[in-house]
Order: structure tokens, then sequence, then C-alpha cells
């Protein structure tokens, strides 16, 4: 059986007060969902996955902070600086068939319906009105595009996602 390998979902910050507590920064749509999820792990840049247990959090200017099991001063804590927040995929609710978390989308090939690679999503944006991929270009692109923007709108632009052969198919032109 294969090792269940956790999500990121956060970022730990800065340290806060002198108590212990710790700053973090949720990539859920509703940061406060983060808290929902058990069990948390960290890692810093280039690290492994390791468990960490939250015992309290709680609201603090635009964010949260949270308390360490173990991790009861300001300079224990600061350790956790920069560290990514990984949640197991197994603890997040299950979705709606034809809709995906921006996690498993970051990485797919994207490709229009002429069969032309556009190259490979980096990364999403919110907009407000939808999301949108952010495709790196190939390096050898026809058009010398290094990014295109495509608009995250299902059934339109959006024709068929494909998480086991990581492709997107997209109704969009080449050289836009």
């Amino acid at each position: 059986m294969e090792k269940e390998i956790p999500e990121v979902m956060g970022r730990f910050g800065s340290v806060f007060g002198i108590k212990g507590y710790i700053k973090v920064y949720s990539f859920t749509e509703d940061p406060e969902s983060l808290f929902t999820y058990s069990p948390w792990f960290f890692r810093k840049p280039g690290g492994q996955w390791q468990n960490v247990e939250i015992t309290d959090f709680k609201p603090h200017a635009d964010g949260h902070i949270v308390k360490i099991k173990g991790f009861d001063v300001r300079e224990k804590v600061q350790a956790f600086t920069g560290s990514e927040i990984g949640i197991l995929p197994s603890s997040l609710p299950k979705l709606p068939e034809g809709v995906y978390r921006w996690i498993e989308l970051i990485g797919l090939r994207v490709v229009n319906l002429d069969g032309y690679d556009l190259g490979t999503v980096s990364s999403m944006m919110e907009t407000g009105a939808n999301d949108v991929l952010v495709v790196k270009a190939k390096k050898d692109d026809l058009y010398e595009i290094k990014e295109r923007l495509i608009p995250y709108l299902q059934n339109q632009v959006i024709k068929s996602v494909d998480l086991d052969n990581k492709v997107i198919q997209v109704d969009w032109e080449a050289d836009f």
C-alpha cells in the first residue's frame, strides 16, 4: 500500500506573543475550515512531513493563531516559521463529481481542442467572477507565449479534466 502524502493546505507564519502561539495562513476557501481537519503535518522547505498536534487555535486580526503541543515558549515555536501545513487527502471531505481542488489541477497539462499543448498549470487565481488557470507555456511554444491565463469555466472553456492522465482539455486558442 502506498503511503499517503499530505496536501499543502496552509503555512505557519511568525510567532505571536510569548506563550508559544504562532500565526497560521490557511489556503482553504474558508480559512477556519483548516482547523476542522486532523491530523496536521508540517515540513520545512525541502524537508520531510512530520506530524504535529494543535492544542488551541483562535482568531487574531485578519487570521488565526495556534498553539502546538509541546511548544510553550516563543523561542521553541519559532522553528515552525515558514513551514508548510499539510493535511492527508483522506481527511478531506469528498467532492461532488466534476469538482476539483486547486491542488489537484496544479501540475496538469493543458491541451486545446486542436491538440495543441498550451503548457502546465503552475497555479490558480481567484478573480471573483471565476477561478483562473495560470498555465506556464512550454519553452518551445510556437507563439512565444510564456504564460496563459485561462478562465476556469466548466462546459464553456474547460471541456474535460482527466486526473488519471493529468490532462485538462480546453476550448482556448493557442495564440491567446
